[in-house]
């Protein structure tokens, strides 16, 4: 087994073999999100739902370092490029950034980092770019022993449909053979085609939260059905700190996750 192997594992609770992120990463690219205004309350508040890992910015993670500093807290995982993606920057166009190398992300504290596979910029050099970056970076990576995910999103201005099936399974299967240890992407919507996902990609594959919808049953209800697709965890944010009561939306999703088995408080 190598290092990243074994760090990958860590994620994962022993019990269910699935993991439950939470993600407070949404700073990197769109600043101050409502309902986390207030960095390290919203860190600490985030930790409180009992997560297996907490993917965060490589900024945020050393001036929280003291909350994971202890046996039983959850892994940090570094967030390490950037994308512009925010609505107030739509007039800058497409671009796409490595912020941290696998070497400084360990230096970090980081248990894992991820990275964007973008598949829908307008430019084919953008794209490109990004493959290579990818690529790179898993290089280094498997050196150090620090395991990479791989974020493969349908995003951009050649895309239509964000959840077409076919082409997030084409996105997942790349960032794969790209060398990512583990999938980040969208749920498809529903169990058959996601299912076929996730059988397409030889990486565990955890399904991503999405924008804040005003339904936790919907959450719940997507979150259900990756699971029985064959996902290995999720990893979500605004609809979990961004709950009316994130502590309860928390624990749903650990008994969605990881059913009987539930972190230990």
């Amino acid at each position: 087994m190598s290092g990243a192997q074994l760090r990958l594992g860590r994620l994962f609770n022993k019990q269910s073999g699935r993991s439950f992120i939470a993600a407070i990463d949404h700073g990197v690219t769109i600043g101050a999100a409502t309902g986390a205004e207030r960095a390290i309350e919203t860190v600490e508040a985030v930790i409180t739902c009992e997560p297996d890992a907490v993917l965060i910015g490589p900024g945020l993670l050393p001036k929280t370092a003291h909350l994971f500093a202890h046996r039983g807290a959850p892994a940090p995982v570094l967030r390490a490029d950037f994308i512009i993606n925010d609505p107030r920057l739509k007039d800058l166009g497409e671009g796409y950034r490595v912020l941290v190398s696998p070497t400084h992300a360990a230096h970090l504290g980081a248990e894992a980092f991820i990275m964007f596979l973008i598949m829908g910029p307008e430019e084919g050099s953008m794209f490109a770019d990004n493959v290579r970056a990818i690529s790179q970076a898993a290089e280094e990576a498997h050196k150090i022993g620090l395991p990479l995910i791989v974020e493969a999103v349908l995003w951009g201005s050649r895309i239509k449909d964000k959840r077409d099936a076919d082409l997030l399974t084409c996105a997942c299967r790349t960032a794969a053979e790209l060398g990512a240890d583990a999938i980040k992407t969208e749920w498809t919507g529903d169990v058959a085609s996601m299912a076929k996902l996730i059988e397409s990609v030889p990486a565990p594959v955890l399904v991503l939260g999405g924008p804040k919808t005003d339904n936790p049953e919907t959450v719940i209800d997507a979150t259900r059905g990756a699971m029985e697709a064959g996902a290995k965890g999720v990893a979500y944010g605004r609809n979990l700190w961004g709950a009316d009561d994130p502590r309860q939306m928390g624990q749903r999703l650990r008994e969605v996750i990881h059913g009987n088995v539930l972190v230990a408080s």
